[in-house]
């Protein structure tokens, strides 16, 4: 029996880096073995924050791939004010770190180009895609979002093709993310992104959400809604390359992997560890906190004038599959959210991977997480809110404790339903 063809639109592919290519490009690898083929489309000279050649391996060979040229102000904006850059990625400097340059750039990105700076590509894209459809038989047609752009591609193509199903998966909310409220969007700005997301939650046959919580919101706000989380892939952390680094069995490692900005920085983390090695000879000897990544200048200079300045392993940003060994090179992995309520529903990609590690994590954001919810069920760490204090210096110490005497064991409980081919296995049986 043929295949089942499914055609994924996507800004971010390899060599893109960072959590937001995996997804797609895990279930373009896994679904051949459930029946569908799975068809990429994708700019041909994006302009993308991170690059990580590494991912390219997990491209299958003979997988179709369609590119078609992009315009984006992007390069443009980095010219006049290079934490420009920091947009791309959805970073935002906040309070009185912003410069009049920054407020106008936020302000810019937020009112002239609805929903985003991809906007660009709407267009061109559905026009070369009405001619693609006609010739290919495609039975489903993806749009992953951010840049939620995309997903105005598959609004067009919906309303022209209205026999083809239409997933619209938002791996981050739209107007419900946290730094939408940071756009400083004029009222006529805010009403546009809210029609055009209700317009996608109404047209779209499914709306996938990777969180319970941005699920539920996304059905209240209209959208047919289904959670297909992130996960991990177990080819990525059994990799035989995995190297044990000298320091990770002789020293007591907190690890950061990925980008923190200033919107997510757990200060009190920072303080209770300074306390620690300030008032805990034993600890202060032991312990070393590792970054793997991007770290905002301004966190970054505020940890290394404090007492932590000698216990720090900062790596700066490494490819996926070195990532990954460095995660298997630490005792407890940190994790961060935005604090507010808001957020709850979002759970960074990366947990999966530290998950699949059997490290202790700790984990901050706002009560009620769906973060929390996640380690509750696979007993691999806590999740604390960004008021706690004294609970933080708790399970760190407690951890070390553990460490010390070797019975800091591994956790690998019930954490399978999270590996990409199960998950490819759900999204399967939706298609």
């Amino acid at each position: 029996m043929d295949s089942k063809k499914i055609l994924i639109i996507t800004y971010y592919w390899p060599p893109a880096g960072g959590p937001g290519v995996q997804r797609w490009l895990k279930f373009a690898k896994y679904l051949p073995e459930f029946g569908w083929k799975p068809i990429i489309f994708t700019p041909e000279n994006p302009s993308y924050p991170l690059i990580d050649e590494s991912l390219m391996k997990d491209v299958p060979e003979d997988l179709e791939i369609i590119k078609t040229k992009i315009w984006e102000p992007y390069q443009l904006a980095e010219k006049l004010n290079k934490s420009n850059k920091k947009f791309k990625a959805g970073q935002f400097d906040v309070g009185n770190n912003q410069s009049w340059k920054s407020k106008l750039s936020i302000w810019v990105r937020g009112n002239f180009f609805i929903p985003d700076a991809r906007v660009f590509w709407v267009n061109p894209s559905v026009k070369y895609l009405e001619q693609y459809l006609k010739i290919n038989k495609i039975d489903v047609v993806v749009t992953s979002g951010p840049p939620h752009s995309l997903h105005l591609i598959g609004l067009q193509l919906k309303k022209q093709f209205p026999e083809i199903k239409w997933i619209a998966d938002f791996r981050d909310p739209w107007t419900e993310i946290s730094y939408y409220k940071h756009l400083k969007l004029t009222n006529k700005s805010d009403k546009k992104h809210r029609q055009l997301e209700s317009d996608v939650f109404k047209n779209a046959d499914i709306t996938l959400a990777t969180s319970y919580t941005d699920a539920e919101n996304f059905r209240k706000n209209g959208a047919n809604a289904v959670c297909i989380t992130n996960g991990f892939d177990e080819s990525d952390s059994s990799n035989p390359q995995t190297l044990k680094s000298a320091d990770s069995a002789t020293k007591f490692t907190l690890s950061y992997i990925g980008v923190l900005e200033q919107l997510r920085n757990p200060e009190n983390l920072w303080k209770a560890l300074d306390e620690l090695v300030k008032t805990d000879a034993e600890f202060a000897e032991n312990f070393r906190l590792k970054f793997v990544g991007r770290i905002d200048d301004k966190i970054l200079n505020a940890i290394e004038t404090s007492s932590l300045k000698n216990h720090i392993d900062n790596l700066g940003y490494l490819s996926h599959d070195k990532a990954v060994n460095e995660m298997s090179n630490s005792t407890v992995l940190l994790i961060t959210n935005f604090p507010n309520a808001s957020s709850k529903g979002i759970i960074p990609g990366k947990i999966f991977e530290y998950l699949a590690t059997g490290k202790q994590i700790i984990s901050f954001g706002p009560d009620d997480a769906d973060v929390a919810k996640i380690l509750d069920e696979t007993q691999a760490g806590k999740h604390f809110s960004y008021d706690n204090s004294e609970e933080i210096k708790n399970f760190i110490l407690e951890k070390f404790e553990l460490w010390k005497s070797g019975n800091l064991s591994e956790n690998t409980g019930n954490i399978e339903q999270f590996s990409r081919r199960n998950l490819t296995k759900q999204l399967s049986d939706i298609l």
